[in-house]
């Protein structure tokens, strides 16, 4: 049973044991490390199952959460050492992985979280029990309410393990996605710094611009779209242990909220802090919303960085055709050839699940009722899902798509020849309306600006030439200031 994966229960193999609850008997599946409250949760939210778990990371931040709570509880005297070690030793198991599969229970389930905080608790008490050479359903040494659970409550443990599940999915996927796709956007901004090309503006050809400067201000995109994560994550440090069932710190020991939260900042790394109003801290969930919010407006600049690189790659003979990507896999199973853009089209898609997930969590949040949010397990869903599948994209656009494009300088140079782009730098020596008499004759008769101003305007040859030139009229030698240095995240603990 060390793996825990509980066997499946038929005739042929009953119930292993029978547990209690205060609503009576429950006949437990063999192999379940899993007690009475869990099971009947299993079997009465059949909604969602296998698509719908309750995510690991947060199994993962509970074990982290118990694990800190007794070494609290044991610190401040209310949980002795029998029975605190062997907790903390099976909440580190939980914590570590080694138990996920005994954690069956799906988000669509109560409100507060509750089955999945006595999930955690069943858990751990019956390995605690096994590792302390008692019998697994006994509740004894260890019971799962009064010592697992001890100076808790579903209604504070669950956004403590909602925050540090999702901090640390943001610091340790999505933080360094995004740095390798500035990396990613910054090689190519260098590597095009001098590429003169046809700037746009209303889909229309607009002043010229470098193709490096293109990628220099999709980089600033996703800069600050980070610096907007660094700084929604400041909230998200303050956590509610210690705020118990309805913010009043009930049964719980003066200052097990502060020693727990620093048991948990030691254990992670990131500087979680006391809540500073614990009743807010479960009623409401703002910190999560904003950081929801964080996460839109980065999926909102990770769209226009896409349908840019496929706009300017489409062709590649009847389109833009600027910009080369790679040819992933076939694109048509119809049209020989024929490549799509499908890594950003991929990117885009994920875009829009990330808004439609923004949508959810700030509707649930808005949800909070007197002293409790009961939206908790579909916030944190929505969340960890958001960050997975941004990182995730980030990671597959850079590999697949940044990493490998090249630019087409023939099509650029073609379109930079046939535009009128260079009409805006005759402006400052021969006036405006002068120019766009010039650039206007040149579209309707199919001339070059040159042909036209020269020919038809009587501009010198050697003026036009000295006037327009692209390569200063883009600014090749003019880039994005250097960023200021990023301040750290959050507060110290």
């Amino acid at each position: 049973m060390s793996d825990g994966r509980p066997r499946p229960v038929s005739p042929d193999h009953p119930p292993a044991r029978v547990e209690s609850d205060s609503l009576g008997p429950v006949e437990i599946p063999a192999g379940a490390y899993w007690g009475a409250q869990t099971e009947r949760s299993r079997l009465n939210f059949p909604i969602g199952r296998e698509r719908h778990l309750v995510p690991a990371a947060v199994v993962h931040a509970l074990g982290l959460v118990k694990l800190a709570a007794a070494d609290a509880n044991h610190a401040l005297g209310v949980l002795d050492e029998t029975r605190a070690a062997p907790i903390a030793a099976a909440a580190r198991e939980v914590a570590d992985g080694v138990w996920d599969r005994q954690f069956p229970l799906v988000v669509f389930q109560t409100g507060s979280g509750t089955h999945t905080n006595m999930n955690a608790n069943e858990v751990i008490a019956n390995r605690a029990i096994e590792l302390a050479g008692g019998v697994i359903g006994s509740k004894t040494p260890v019971h799962p309410n009064d010592h697992v659970n001890r100076s808790q409550s579903s209604n504070d443990v669950i956004p403590t393990c909602m925050h540090v599940a999702v901090v640390s999915a943001v610091h340790a996927r999505l933080l360094p996605a995004l740095a390798r796709m500035r990396g990613a956007l910054d090689a190519q901004a260098s590597a095009h710094a001098g590429l003169v090309k046809v700037g746009r503006t209303h889909l229309q050809d607009a002043a010229p611009i470098t193709l490096g400067l293109e990628f220099d201000g999709w980089s600033a995109q996703v800069d600050q779209a980070t610096a907007g994560i660094v700084r929604a994550l400041e909230p998200v440090y303050e956590l509610a242990l210690g705020a118990t069932a309805v913010g009043t710190g009930l049964n719980a020991p003066e200052r097990f909220g502060e020693t727990a939260i620093a048991r948990l900042a030691s254990l992670t790394g990131h500087p979680f802090v006391p809540a500073r109003q614990r009743l807010a801290a479960i009623a409401a969930h703002d910190a999560l919303v904003g950081l929801s919010g964080s996460l839109r407006t980065l999926a909102g600049a990770l769209l226009k960085v896409a349908n840019d690189i496929r706009w300017l790659g489409s062709g590649p003979r009847a389109g833009l055709g600027e910009l080369v990507l790679p040819a992933n896999e076939p694109g048509s199973s119809i049209m020989p050839g024929k490549i799509n853009p499908s890594q950003a089209e991929a990117l885009t898609m994920v875009a829009v699940h990330v808004f439609g997930a923004d949508h959810a969590v700030a509707f649930a949040g808005s949800q909070g009722s007197f002293e409790l949010n009961a939206y908790k397990p579909l916030i944190v869903h929505h969340l960890l899902d958001a960050v997975g599948v941004l990182a995730e994209a980030c990671d597959s656009f850079v590999t697949r798509c940044l990493d490998g494009l090249s630019a087409d300088e023939a099509a650029i140079a073609r379109h930079l020849e046939r535009s009128l782009v260079a009409a805006a730098a005759l402006v400052p020596h021969i006036g405006y309306d002068r120019a766009a008499m010039i650039a206007l004759d040149a579209h309707r008769t199919g001339r070059t600006l040159r042909q036209s101003a020269v020919e038809t305007h009587g501009i010198a040859a050697v003026d036009f030439d000295r006037w327009t030139r692209l390569d200063e009229a883009a600014g090749v030698t003019r880039r994005r200031q250097p960023e200021p240095a990023p301040r750290a995240p959050g507060r110290s603990p």
